[in-house]
């Protein structure tokens, strides 16, 4: 053959389109989303990483498919919590800020984006983190380098200065050193830091509208920014085509962040009847992280939290149990998120039985982390179900959560984004 008729067929073969990588499950059932029923034994087929069709009964797939046996397994959609810290883990003491570096998050990171994914959360958003961090994983997994969910991820939270998210705890001059960058003062200055966020990269904007946990910082559960100041927030991220996350306690600070146009509330603690009908006349979404409070009561007595800490979790404690199904019966909207890292990573699953303890029924309970946290990302139409042209986002586990939601605890296989995590 001479050298041009070598080059030509080299040149066709470059340019012919790469055969699809297809995959088979043959599972024992299928619950498609959170409003249906299992289908018994049924197909899903897989091309690219996305869903193109579920068929009851067992069907081969096109020549060459990878075929999945899920014969014996319920495969429904994969998992989303909404409220996660993936470069962080529990009980580490505060001063670690002053000298830990933020690199060390993204290798902590990548072990819990593993974890998570392994417990069937396919999507997660990531609530707060360094700079950089959560950027780095979110591209890590998106690119198959590193095995994890879909991150979407808001990078540094806003906050007053002094406040939950800034730094406190040390001398005034290492507390302005180690602080994000990302506290600020009157409105003006909250825009400025919201299209700073956007600029380096943020999915979400989160906020720390009240006073926290676990900061040091003692008193100032009820609002901390000013009405103004979080208006132009929510206005300056939505015309950004930003949603914005609030962390908010107290039920004032709840009630002046749905007013403001915040969408999503995160733990909601304190939360009474005119902050709810706040947040159902602006559509603002409770997202409860009960499995916070369960992690750190869990620790308290151990030397692990200073005792400002302390006192601020014992005061919760009680207001824990019942917050939301309070929430739950008033007709706020609710969806899925834990806040893991709190607690372990892993464990993100135990929040369904805390919630169906509050009132929920296993249904709405999983609809809460698959339809329902979807469309707070407003990812509807890319996952939270399994149907044509979604992302193969998927999971098996042994049982049906309609019946028995605590089976979610125990998944046995998972697919992000068309690759099987182990």
């Amino acid at each position: 053959m001479k050298l041009t008729q070598i080059l030509a067929a080299g040149l066709a073969l470059s340019a012919a389109p790469a055969l699809a990588e297809a995959t088979v499950i043959h599972a024992g059932s299928v619950l498609i989303d959170a409003d249906s029923e299992p289908t018994g034994p049924s197909t899903v087929f897989i091309e690219d990483g996305r869903v193109t069709g579920v068929q009851v009964g067992h069907h081969q797939g096109a020549p060459g498919a990878t075929v999945i046996d899920l014969s014996d397994k319920t495969v429904l959609p994969g998992l989303i919590d909404l409220h996660v810290h993936l470069t962080g883990d529990p009980g580490g003491d505060f001063w670690k800020e002053a000298v830990e570096p933020d690199e060390w998050g993204v290798v902590v990171g990548a072990k819990n984006a593993r974890i998570t994914a392994l417990a069937g959360f396919t999507t997660v958003r990531e609530a707060g983190s360094a700079q950089h961090t959560a950027f780095a994983l979110r591209r890590g997994t998106e690119e198959g380098i590193i095995p994890g969910p879909r991150i979407v991820a808001a990078g540094p939270a806003l906050a007053i200065v002094g406040g939950h998210a800034d730094v406190s705890g040390f001398r005034p001059e290492i507390n302005q050193i180690l602080t994000s960058g990302y506290a600020c003062t009157g409105a003006v200055e909250c825009a400025e830091k919201v299209r700073r966020a956007s600029q380096n990269g943020a999915d979400v904007i989160k906020i720390t509208a009240t006073g926290g946990v676990l900061s040091q910082q003692g008193r100032g559960l009820e609002a901390h920014f000013t009405s103004p100041e979080m208006k132009s927030i929510a206005d300056t991220a939505h015309s950004l085509g930003l949603k914005v996350m609030a962390h908010a306690h107290g039920a004032r600070g709840i009630e002046a962040a749905s007013r403001a146009g915040i969408d999503t509330i995160e733990h909601g603690t304190y939360l009474d009847e005119a902050a709810a009908r706040e947040m159902k006349a602006n559509g603002t979404v409770l997202i409860p992280t009960l499995m916070a409070f369960k992690g750190v009561t869990e620790r308290l007595d151990k030397g692990i939290y200073t005792p400002v800490v302390e006192d601020k979790i014992r005061a919760v404690a009680e207001t824990a149990q019942v917050f939301m199904g309070k929430a739950y019966r008033w007709g706020v909207p609710i969806a899925f998120g834990t806040d893991a890292g709190v607690f372990e990573h892993g464990r993100n699953a135990e929040e369904f039985a805390l919630m169906v303890g509050q009132g929920m029924s296993n249904r709405e309970a999983l609809a809460s982390a698959t339809t329902r946290a979807a469309e707070v990302l407003e990812m509807e139409g890319e996952i939270g179900r399994i149907a044509q042209g979604y992302s193969a986002d998927i999971i098996a586990v042994s049982g049906n959560p309609l019946e028995d939601v605590t089976v979610l605890e125990n998944v046995d296989w998972v697919m992000v984004r068309g690759r099987v995590i182990e």
